[in-house]
């Protein structure tokens, strides 16, 4: 994967971090400007996300033969392990302590739901979100997921155009009917068509690597989508316009600066573990306010938590994302490369809440 990619990957999963830092302490009351804008704007992350993972995948299976069936266990193999993990730990911590996460709960439906990704009522009040809260992004990437296999059986030439009106079919008409949540309505879908978009132009060679004084179009490009998030913040109506259009221009403005990029082990590294740090950081936060909120500062804990966080995060990536992923595709015969090599498309994941869903305290 381009290291442009992996930098924005990792940026956009610790600003993820950092806003729930402001949720899990601050209860999004921020009384700083770094604070408020962390509270109100730092979600953006997810937007940014999803118009990766639109392009990331496209990009791996264009002008490939793929079976739909093998892209599916490719994906499930690589996301579904973590998740159960997290999420079965965090079922744990509420059942036998809730005053560890005050604002979450769980029973056995929701429980269960959380595990097959259908969006569902949390039991404790506050919208559309799983056991683990943060999973409400994924119930989007494996929906996004199965729209995208169907599109594989439709031939390479009509992919792109095949999932475009799949995504559109779902969220302007399949979602309003009774058999289908109407968690699906929320247009920050369509950011997965903007990261597919972006895929379609990077091919045709229209987002060439540049340098030198060339690389300043691409830099007041990433100034101004910048500018455009911080302008709006995360009650916009129509956030996948006023985030996810200038999250585009952020990626594809990454992208034509990758030789500034190229070759930092650190950043493909961080890049790597951003998938863990999503699931991760959530559970270690709210403990470290269980345990310490009592006795440090919130800052002073937030510098704790951050070697707590990579260091999870590394372990799960090692030892759940590769490894035991590595043993269940040779238990499904998957280990031979598959033909558009999704195997190394790694979850494009983050975290914030769905404001169409409910309390602010669930992001």
């Amino acid at each position: 994967m381009l290291v442009s990619i992996q930098a924005l990957r990792a940026f956009a999963a610790w600003l993820v971090v950092f806003h729930h830092f402001m949720q899990v302490f601050f209860d999004f009351k921020a009384d700083t400007l770094v604070g408020h804008l962390l509270s109100t704007r730092g979600q953006v992350g997810v937007d940014i996300f999803f118009v990766i993972s639109g392009f990331v995948i496209y990009l791996a299976s264009a002008g490939k033969p793929i079976a739909s069936k093998r892209f599916i266990l490719d994906r499930l193999i690589r996301i579904v392990p973590a998740y159960w993990i997290f999420t079965l730990l965090t079922a744990s911590i509420i059942y036998f302590d809730a005053r560890v996460m005050p604002v979450y709960a769980v029973d056995p439906i929701t429980l269960l739901k959380s595990l097959l990704f259908i969006p569902a009522q949390n039991p404790g009040g506050f919208g559309f979100y799983p056991v683990l809260p943060v999973g409400w992004t994924l119930n989007f990437e494996m929906m996004f997921y199965i729209l995208f296999a169907l599109a594989l059986c439709a031939g390479r030439r009509h992919r792109a155009w095949v999932t475009a009106l799949l995504v559109l079919a779902l969220s302007g008409w399949l979602a309003q009917q009774s058999f289908v949540s109407s968690f699906y309505t929320n247009p920050v879908i369509y950011e997965f068509l903007l990261g597919i978009g972006l895929a379609v132009i990077y091919r045709r060679g229209w987002l060439p690597a540049l340098s030198g004084r060339m690389l300043l179009a691409p830099a007041l490009i990433a100034a101004s989508a910048t500018a455009t998030i911080l302008w709006f913040d995360d009650q916009h109506p129509y956030r996948w316009l006023t985030w996810g259009v200038p999250g585009a221009a952020l990626v594809a403005a990454m992208i034509s600066m990758e030789r500034l990029f190229n070759g930092s082990q650190v950043l493909r590294n961080l890049g790597d573990w951003s998938y863990s740090v999503y699931l991760v950081h959530i559970i270690v936060l709210w403990c470290g306010a269980y345990l310490l909120d009592q006795h440090l500062a919130p800052y002073l804990i937030l510098t704790l938590c951050v070697p707590v966080i990579t260091l999870g995060s590394w372990l799960s990536f090692t030892y759940i994302e590769m490894g035991l992923s590595r043993r269940l595709k040779h238990r499904f015969g998957l280990s031979r490369p598959a033909p558009a090599n999704t195997e190394a498309i790694p979850p494009l994941l983050p975290n914030n809440a769905d404001e169409d869903s409910g309390s602010s305290r669930a992001r």
